[in-house]
């Protein structure tokens, strides 16, 4: 196995035009990269220098929850390695092609992350100009990764692009006639080509000869099957305006009434680009500090620092709904499955409401929505907390969990998911110096560490708060066949060892 840099090199993930996209694991962390390799020879002889050079300037610039990231760029004298997220679902289109069509809901789902991710691209005066099926990457929980930046460009105030690039079927009547455009007109035209293939499984414009193609385009002739709903009918034509200044833009297709329905809450506005200038949350640097980063400067992160900090953000983001993740295979989780029928409906929506709300009603917070976390939600500090109880058991991570929110039900407390694997909880009943941070820790394959934290400091109350929960938790029909270590109250630096779930 090849390391480069922090990076173990194992199998190939695909080769394309310049090199091959290798699968790698970053040292420290032990997250999952995909490493696409360029060789410089191929890159000078193609005269691809450009394209290149623009699909790297445009990735180190864009960070959202839907748009595939760059992490780091090494340079040797025959290649560059571009160290890439690393998406294992494989591309839209194969998922459309298996599906034959989607149901409108599940288009909608789609289509919701990839407006929320082009329009933030335009935020950041980036056209995309290829979106199709094929350049749109699922993650493991089907989430949405706008893919392959080579075609983008930069806008500029009062410049138009005269540039025809892109797929001839998502390409606008604008970009195939060589008219001069703005930007992200053309993406308007090529989401609404990308909502017709989702919804029909087909494409509006297709023709195997091109001449005959581009006259489809330029006319605007195309037909809707009579199975799609009047608004989903709507907002595709309403897409597919052949002239440009009449085309429904971003900011009116959000107000439009099918793509309002189950709109989520982070993506129920643009993301405000000031959320990047956030302070580094709390949790994450206290992680690194535990796998060995002596961290001087908190607030200035070195750029090997940096590059850890956010993968391991982006793990925390990619990590499913808590209710999600229960769901998404039952008969291979039959306890955990069982537990969240517990939890109706209304208890899962209510991860919208904030923590310090005050309300009379219980809170059962199962989890932050999953990309939370990339708009910059604040964790509870661990620095704060020098008192410690741990449980070790053997047994599935989503069942412990599982049995860890129970508890803290069954005990009385109302409760906000920092992240699926950290917990802040308090009395229902308020309780003076009562406060308690709740974490599962991975020791090792299949071992798990219920970590609780007394973020106050060591009032009596609080620990023996603390100490009610965990031996209630012992005490739990699920868990206490399973234990392996005790309970037991430590003070200090904390667990240097272990890896956080």
């Amino acid at each position: 196995m090849v390391t480069i840099s922090h990076y173990k090199i194992s199998n190939t993930l695909g080769v394309g035009t310049f090199g091959k996209v290798k699968m790698a694991e970053h040292t420290l962390t032990g997250q999952k990269v995909a490493i696409k390799i360029i060789n410089k020879r191929k890159m000078e002889h193609m005269n691809m220098h450009e394209k290149i050079r623009r699909e790297i300037q445009i990735l180190q610039f864009l960070k959202h929850p839907h748009v595939i990231r760059l992490y780091e760029l090494l340079d040797t004298p025959s290649d560059i390695f571009m160290v890439m997220e690393y998406v294992p679902g494989g591309e839209l289109f194969d998922h459309i092609v298996h599906k034959l069509k989607l149901q409108e809901d599940e288009a909608r789902r789609f289509f919701q992350q990839i407006l929320s991710g082009v329009e933030y691209c335009h935020q950041c005066m980036v056209t995309h100009r290829d979106l199709k099926p094929e350049n749109l990457l699922l993650d493991s929980n089907l989430h949405v990764k706008i893919a392959d930046f080579g075609l983008s460009n930069t806008m500029r105030d009062g410049e138009f692009l005269k540039t025809s690039c892109g797929s001839p079927n998502y390409a606008s009547p604008e970009v195939v006639t060589g008219k001069a455009y703005v930007g992200p007109e053309v993406d308007v035209w090529s989401g609404g080509v990308v909502l017709y293939a989702l919804l029909c499984g087909t494409l509006p414009f297709d023709d195997e000869n091109v001449p005959n193609l581009f006259r489809k385009i330029k006319h605007g002739n195309f037909t809707l099957p009579g199975h799609l709903s009047s608004e989903a009918k709507d907002l595709i034509v309403q897409m597919l305006v052949v002239d440009p200044t009449r085309r429904i833009t971003f900011a009116q297709i959000r107000k439009h009434s099918w793509f309002q329905k189950d709109l989520p809450e982070y993506l129920a506005a643009p993301l405000n680009l000031a959320a990047e200038k956030l302070e580094y949350q709390a949790d994450i640097i206290e992680e690194l500090e535990d796998m060995g980063l002596k961290i001087t400067d908190k607030d200035n992160l070195k750029p090997e620092e940096k590059v850890a900090y956010h993968l391991l953000a982006d793990r925390a983001s990619k990590q499913s709904s808590f209710s999600n993740l229960l769901r998404k295979d039952p008969a291979a989780n039959p306890a955990a499955n069982n537990a969240l029928k517990l939890f109706d409906d209304e208890d899962v929506e209510s991860v919208s409401r904030k923590f310090d709300q005050e309300s009379s009603a219980p809170i059962y917070k199962i989890a932050v929505a999953s990309d939370r976390a990339m708009l910059g939600m604040q964790a509870v500090s661990a620095l704060e907390c020098p008192w410690r109880l741990g449980l070790e058991a053997v047994m599935e991570a989503a069942v412990l969990m599982t049995e860890v929110l129970l508890n803290l039900r069954d005990l009385g407390y109302e409760w906000h998911n920092v992240t699926p694997w950290r917990v802040r909880a308090r009395p229902l009943v308020p309780q003076m110096g009562i406060m308690l941070t709740v974490q599962v820790y991975k020791c090792s394959a299949g071992k798990y560490l219920v970590d609780v934290l007394v973020p106050q400091g060591p009032s009596l109350p609080a620990v023996q708060a603390a100490l009610q929960f965990i031996r209630r938790l012992s005490e739990r029909e699920a868990v206490a066949s399973n234990i392996v270590t005790r309970p037991q109250m430590s003070r200090g630096a904390g667990y240097s060892t272990l890896s956080r779930r």
